[in-house]
């Protein structure tokens, strides 16, 4: 029963093949959505009366003290306080660094925190798995009668409490909506307590999970607990291709990586040259046409709209070509050692630019001169043999085997000199 209720909570273990958390593994670290690393466990003198992190369905977490004591480790199912009776959660922190997490989520400390109630039994687990299997249910229940009531939202999921008696209708809406009758009516149909939350595409993509672009978990339904907003800007400074299709994430809105870089971009942006700003040499102008930002180079063409002619230099080189211009000099050429690169002639010594290097060559072979026994060998067997039995009644010269190879032929003899007299 209790690996039941793991599934719930996890998406397995990283060092065994258990598909739920492990609990004997002696890795002891759980591998699943919005977990940490204790990295401060092995630290002596912990409050066994302290805070804990307790994690329900999907990313939903809250912080819970522990007045009785209860030897909790990280992975323990425990019934927690809740409003009204109580809910079912693991705990996923304990220790000191639950009071960093705090901290990270904008919990007081000195906050009133509800309270650990035991270690869950086997009964609470049994009516936490019933209420669990209504979620699905509920869910397309209150979607029908939502659109019965023609009210302009979409309810993406439904989470009920582990007693059974409080249900959360989790909701996206872009406009406010007015939900008293609809409240009623769930009351109603279902015999429960409801409470209606509202949360954004990125909170839905984060309770339902998936795998990004990238092969990963998403980092809303994995580690993310906050979401910053997101704008173009961010994807203009990286300059990135302004393809909507590979901007947008699962929740229809813009990655939230394209923050994670931003900064780094920016810092490496103030290390280049400004885009305004022409290269003057002896033969052409450059205009600015690419850079490589965190390479720290820049790539500039002869052409201020089209590239022609592009030259691709660092960015100590174009601020030494843009100090000289502005002494009235003129560089031979943006790269000192083209001269150099374009003397030497290219060969290809491997031929990995040939068309035809994986092509088979295909030998002729020599057609050596066969003796008349394997000649008949080689005949088809549609020739009847000749039957031996019968008298071959053919003249001696005619049975005798000939030779048809061709004679040579016989030089004429000399014709004495006749003597001069």
């Amino acid at each position: 029963m209790e690996e039941k209720v793991q599934n719930v909570f996890n998406s397995g273990c990283g060092s065994c093949q258990k598909r739920s958390s492990c609990t004997g593994c002696p890795r002891r670290e759980q591998r699943g959505k919005l977990l940490a690393t204790d990295w401060l466990a092995d630290i002596p003198g912990v409050d066994p009366k302290g805070i804990v992190e307790v994690m329900f369905k999907n990313t939903r977490i809250g912080f819970y003290s522990n007045p009785s004591a209860f030897p909790l480790k990280i992975g323990d199912i425990v019934a927690v306080e809740a409003s009204p009776g109580h809910d079912i959660g693991r705990v996923t922190m304990i220790g000191p660094l639950v009071a960093l997490q705090m901290k990270k989520n904008g919990v007081k400390p000195t906050a009133e925190l509800k309270k650990v109630f035991r270690i869950a039994r086997p009964s609470d687990i049994e009516k936490f798995e019933e209420a669990r299997a209504r979620e699905h249910s509920t869910m397309i229940k209150a979607r029908s009668i939502a659109e019965e009531l023609g009210l302009a939202m979409k309810i993406g999921d439904v989470e009920y409490q582990g007693d059974g008696g409080k249900a959360i209708f989790y909701y996206i809406a872009d406009e406010r909506v007015d939900f008293r009758k609809l409240i009623r009516i769930l009351a109603d149909t279902f015999k429960v307590r409801i409470e209606m939350k509202q949360i954004g595409a990125r909170q839905e993509a984060g309770r339902i999970g998936g795998i990004g672009p990238c092969g990963r978990p998403l980092c809303c339904s994995s580690w993310m607990g906050k979401f910053v907003s997101v704008g173009t800007g961010a994807a203009r400074l990286q300059d990135l291709s302004m393809n909507p299709q590979k901007l947008a994430g699962q929740c229809a809105k813009l990655k939230c990586c394209l923050n994670f870089e931003t900064d780094s971009y920016a810092e490496a942006q103030k290390k280049l040259p400004p885009k305004d700003v022409t290269l003057e040499t002896k033969d052409n102008t450059f205009y600015y046409f690419k850079p490589d930002i965190l390479a720290h180079k820049i790539t500039y063409s002869t052409d201020r709209n089209i590239p022609a002619n592009l030259v691709t230099i660092s960015a100590s080189r174009a601020f030494e070509i843009i100090a000289l211009n502005k002494q009235g000099i003129r560089v031979d050429s943006l790269d000192p050692n083209s001269d150099e690169t374009s003397k030497k002639e290219y060969g290809d010594i491997i031929g990995q630019d040939s068309l035809t290097r994986f092509d088979k060559n295909k030998k002729k072979k020599k057609k050596k001169n066969k003796s008349p026994e394997e000649q008949r060998k080689e005949k088809p067997a549609l020739e009847k043999p000749r039957d031996d039995s019968r008298p071959d009644d053919r003249p001696a010269a005619a049975r005798a085997p000939q030779d048809n190879r061709p004679k040579p032929k016989k030089k004429p003899k000399p014709k004495p000199r006749q003597q001069e007299g």
